[in-house]
């Protein structure tokens, strides 16, 4: 198990501190999550037993961590934070609108567009199924398109 954290660690590090960063709200909190998401993934493996992908018992320790460290409810990410760099500065409404959106359909969308996860490692995450996951962002995409329509009106 060992060798198998450390090796999603260095492969995934910098996708669970963006979502992370954008559930906390700064870097350190964010930072502070992911490893003390994986020393709770190392600690407690034996409630994990193989029941889904590994990557989705470790999201949920390190999603769980920055819950408990969120320091508010916003979406912080700069140009730089984005793996792709599509992430612009100057995105203050879409940062706002994602903000506002309930915490799961958020949760979906960091997950999905911040760290590229499947929708099978996300539902693994979040512990629901991967319907479930499809279904949220779609409600998610509505939401943001429909938010961004009535500023553009």
């Amino acid at each position: 198990m060992w060798s198998e954290l450390e090796a999603l660690y260095r492969s995934e590090f910098g996708g669970f501190v963006r979502v992370a960063r954008a559930i906390t709200g700064d870097r350190d909190s964010a930072l502070d999550a992911v490893q003390e998401g994986f020393a709770d993934a190392l600690r407690n493996s034996s409630q994990w037993q193989h029941r889904g992908p590994l990557v989705g018992w470790v999201w949920r320790c390190v999603l769980n961590r920055a819950r408990k460290a969120r320091s508010r409810p916003t979406v912080e990410l700069r140009a730089n934070d984005s793996r792709n760099g599509s992430v612009e500065t100057g995105d203050d409404e879409l940062r706002l609108r994602l903000a506002m959106l309930p915490e799961r359909q958020r949760l979906v969308v960091f997950m999905r567009y911040y760290a590229d996860l499947e929708y099978s490692e996300i539902a693994a995450a979040l512990g629901i199924q991967v319907g479930t996951v499809s279904a949220t962002l779609h409600a998610a995409h509505s939401a943001l398109r429909a938010s961004l329509e009535e500023v553009q009106a």
